[in-house]
């Protein structure tokens, strides 16, 4: 009976339908871990490359050997950077065309750089809808498991003359066993999914301002000359 009532007792002797409810659940949970520290990782560095490339940027170097250093060895995770290299490399292309305006090459910069900062809240935000999701169905998902369970225990008790404890027990024990899974998939898919919008919307408003310096230094740079 003991063995029975275990956590592995329960899942063996479930039914077929919620047993397939326990291993949606736990493949969603595995799933949104490894995306979790996958996100977690991309997101440190991005972290980590903005605030070194922010130093180099405002450290008194010229633009153009900057530009050269950073085209010799790109970083595709430092979204600052990329950014820098769309806007300068558009704004070199267009200044060397005779008697540009200089509002043109301006808007054509802005542009390439809105182009750029779209690519980095695509890449920041992946995967996110998807721990969204775990988080707000795993529950229900396993509400549906812990329904059928008992539907299927209170089933059972028709075919018996006496009703215990004992003989209801098993079978309303391995249906919230399914509550409890989903639960355990939603929670850290929650957690980590308000944490990491939190970072991508931190380190995109970040973007959006170094974007619109870098802006402003072209602009002076262009309307000077």
């Amino acid at each position: 009976m003991e063995d029975k009532l275990s956590i592995w007792g329960l899942v063996l002797n479930a039914s077929f339908v919620v047993q397939l409810v326990m291993l949606m659940l736990l493949l969603a949970s595995f799933l949104s871990w490894v995306m979790i520290f996958q996100r977690r990782q991309v997101l440190r560095r991005a972290q980590n490359t903005l605030r070194d490339f922010e130093d180099r940027f405002w450290s008194g170097i010229d633009l153009s050997h900057l530009y050269r250093e950073v085209n010799n060895a790109p970083d595709q995770a430092c979204g600052a950077e990329n950014i820098f290299r769309a806007g300068l490399k558009e704004f070199t292309r267009l200044t060397k065309q005779p008697g540009v305006d200089p509002d043109v090459v301006m808007n054509g910069v802005q542009r390439s750089m809105r182009v750029s900062l779209a690519r980095e809240e695509e890449r920041l935000e992946r995967h996110l809808p998807f721990l969204a999701t775990v988080g707000s169905t795993s529950p229900y998902i396993g509400l549906f498991g812990t329904v059928w369970g008992i539907m299927n225990a209170f089933r059972g008790l028709a075919n018996v003359h006496q009703a215990t404890l004992a003989s209801v027990a098993p079978g309303i024990s391995e249906a919230l066993v399914a509550t409890a899974m989903g639960l355990f998939a939603a929670i850290p898919a929650v957690i980590a999914y308000n944490r990491f919008s939190a970072k991508s919307e931190w380190l995109l408003n970040s973007y959006e301002t170094f974007a619109d310096e870098f802006a402003s230094i072209l602009y002076r740079r262009v309307h000077a000359a």
